[in-house]
């Protein structure tokens, strides 16, 4: 049995996108032990993945840090790796490729540089939708691709009952009002203006949440909506994965959750600015749809809420 290596090391929407591609790698190699590459966020995740044998942490240390770089490199090299499937297409993930298989080509690494199209530069591959650069690494490495280009991350659903039982949940809609402090350019500034057009039509039928993470459950009291977290702190990744996946609708900024939702099948929509395109990053699915507009601050809340209304 030969040992296939995938690594992956976030972040948190690039793992919700990549679960078809990791599918498909597992399909192709069934006769293989399976080890995937990850960081300490998702290494207790990924042991839920049904098509992973095994997690490997990769503490991202300095590559200065030479005793932690040769543990790591002594350790992968042990497992003898038939092969490698570079999903983070990283300056990190190529300089391991440097160390551990130096002339190697496709056959035994496969990357977005290994396998890039002819005539065509990784800066100009990497305009392409991030779901179809997937689709063409694995294909270019000979393998069937079923599922990469519809990701399932149901995988990394959780069992809620206890959270929905302390905030008596049953039909809900979930925002995610947040973003990182340096991508204020994604942040959407009406939701409390739509949480205000929400319960004047709905009434109580629907209660309104947000699910902050570690350092937005602060910011969280802003917003006219109930705060759910597990024992004071932030839902882990699963259970925040059940609680998308459960929701009636969900209305969120262009962040990790928007891609769980998107490949968790959940209804809703995520909002552009002009920081990036929807369709490079690949989140439009059946049930998920993006708006996109050049200026989120010009983007009324009437608009959101029409299309909340109309989709619900």
């Amino acid at each position: 049995m030969s040992n296939i290596l995938i690594i992956k090391h976030g972040s948190l929407g690039d793992i919700a996108q990549a679960s078809g591609a990791i599918q498909d790698i597992f399909e192709n190699h069934k006769n293989s032990q399976i080890y995937l590459l990850t960081t300490k966020p998702y290494f207790d995740l990924f042991k839920k993945n049904p098509f992973i044998n095994e997690v490997i942490l990769d503490k991202r240390l300095s590559r200065f840090n030479l005793l932690y770089l040769f543990s790591l490199m002594k350790k992968l090299k042990k497992l003898n790796f038939f092969k490698v499937y570079d999903l983070q297409n990283s300056s990190r993930t190529k300089f391991y490729k440097t160390i551990l298989f130096p002339k190697s080509n496709l056959d035994t690494w496969s990357s977005s540089l290994t396998t890039l199209p002819q005539g065509i530069d990784k800066e100009q591959f990497d305009k392409k939708p991030v779901l179809e650069r997937f689709e063409y690494q694995l294909k270019s490495s000979g393998l069937e691709t079923k599922n990469t280009l519809k990701p399932d991350f149901s995988w990394s659903c959780s069992k809620i009952e206890h959270i929905k039982k302390k905030y008596d949940l049953n039909k809900y809609i979930l925002l995610f009002p947040f973003c990182s402090p340096h991508l204020t350019a994604k942040k959407w500034p009406y939701y409390n203006e739509l949480i205000n057009l929400i319960k004047n039509k709905f009434k109580d039928e629907y209660k309104i949440l947000v699910a902050p993470g570690p350092e937005e459950i602060d910011d969280a009291k802003k917003f006219n909506a109930v705060s759910v977290l597990n024992d004071q702190k932030s839902l882990n990744i699963s259970e925040l994965s059940s609680l998308i996946k459960e929701s009636s609708f969900i209305v969120a900024n262009d962040t990790g959750p928007a891609h769980m939702a998107a490949h968790l099948q959940a209804k809703g929509l995520t909002l552009f600015g002009s920081h990036t395109t929807a369709h490079k990053v690949s989140i439009e699915r059946k049930y998920f749809k993006p708006i996109q507009v050049e200026n989120l601050e010009k983007l009324g809340s009437e608009k959101v809420f029409e299309y909340l209304v109309n989709k619900i």
